[in-house]
């Protein structure tokens, strides 16, 4: 934490020259806020309040973030708003989640994309998992494949909306598997989806593993699977889909961080580059994420590579769609 938090105090001095050319040397000189596209004690708010807790520290930002909450349309609603009306002075960032606002944005319907926003730095990655209720008769991924093969289009399953990441993990499962499932989208995100699936409403659920974990801690779900390429420290016992005979990568893992709107300040964008990471390593913040929000912290640089990566491989799954 130490060498992580002289490292950026070493970037800051350097950068000083550049913010000063752009006239920000002082920035940030008031509370900043930044919008989440989903809405309040959603895994996303519920994180996004945590790894911003402590930017009024001296040692961070020296100012407060505030969440503004403007959910809606599965995100869309939210980054319409930080594309065409939010101001680009660096006092209002927006959390984003991919591959959501990719996807969508490949599909149309929407006014941004991967160009309209300048990444900052990632957070987390919370992978989407196969949840059923607590009592149901599937006990592993292999019997909802099996079910899903016999009875094509009948395994009603919920998920947050069109075209995030319980969705994404849907459309991989269904091409896996080579089988329909009944996909879901439920308004009111992934707490509805969830609810959903432990009201008996529907037959099984996909949702990000940070609701699932607390929902059968709770005694309320079962986690049959993870979309992921590995087990999560958090799942220890749970299977991916891979290990489970499903040909279903990490394309949905859905990865949360910060970014700005096209046109900020480069010099604005270079302090808030070398400082949120550090931020997100407070001991803080990591100590109360461990309640099954996995963390994955990464540089801008890293959140750019990521996010061409992302796109490659959501257009050439959403192809035909």
């Amino acid at each position: 934490m130490k060498k992580l938090l002289a490292g950026a105090a070493i970037a800051l001095m350097g950068m000083s020259g550049v913010a000063a050319a752009d006239g920000h040397a002082n920035y940030p000189e008031r509370p900043i806020m930044m919008m989440v596209s989903y809405g309040a004690g959603g895994a996303t708010d519920f994180q996004a309040r945590i790894v911003t807790m402590t930017a009024g520290n001296e040692d961070a930002l020296g100012m407060p973030i505030a969440i503004l909450n403007k959910p809606g349309a599965c995100g869309r609603v939210g980054w319409n708003w930080l594309a065409t009306q939010a101001e680009a002075d660096g006092y209002t960032l927006g959390a984003y989640n991919i591959p959501h606002f990719v996807a969508q944005s490949i599909k149309g319907g929407v006014q941004y994309s991967a160009d309209t926003f300048e990444p900052i730095a990632n957070w987390g990655a919370d992978p989407a998992v196969l949840v059923v209720g607590a009592d149901s008769e599937f006990n592993t991924l292999q019997d909802v494949v099996d079910f899903t093969k016999a009875n094509p289009g009948k395994l009603t399953t919920s998920g947050a909306g069109l075209f995030v990441g319980h969705h994404i993990a849907a459309l991989q499962m269904e091409k896996a598997g080579d089988m329909k499932m009944a996909y879901i989208p439920t308004k009111g995100g992934g707490a509805a989806a969830m609810k959903a699936v432990i009201a008996g409403d529907v037959m099984a659920g996909i949702n990000n593993l940070s609701d699932a974990f607390r929902a059968a801690q709770a005694g309320s779900v079962k986690i049959l699977a993870v979309a992921d390429l590995e087990r999560n420290e958090f799942l220890p016992d749970v299977p991916t889909m891979m290990e489970s005979g499903l040909d279903v990568d990490n394309s949905s893992v859905n990865f949360r961080g910060v970014m700005v709107p096209k046109g900020t300040p480069q010099g604005i964008i270079d302090k808030l580059a070398a400082t949120v990471p550090a931020m997100f390593e407070n001991k803080r913040v990591a100590g109360k994420m461990k309640a099954g929000s996995p963390m994955h912290i990464m540089t801008r640089d890293e959140v750019l590579a990521m996010w061409a990566a992302r796109e490659e491989t959501l257009k050439e799954l959403l192809a035909g769609l």
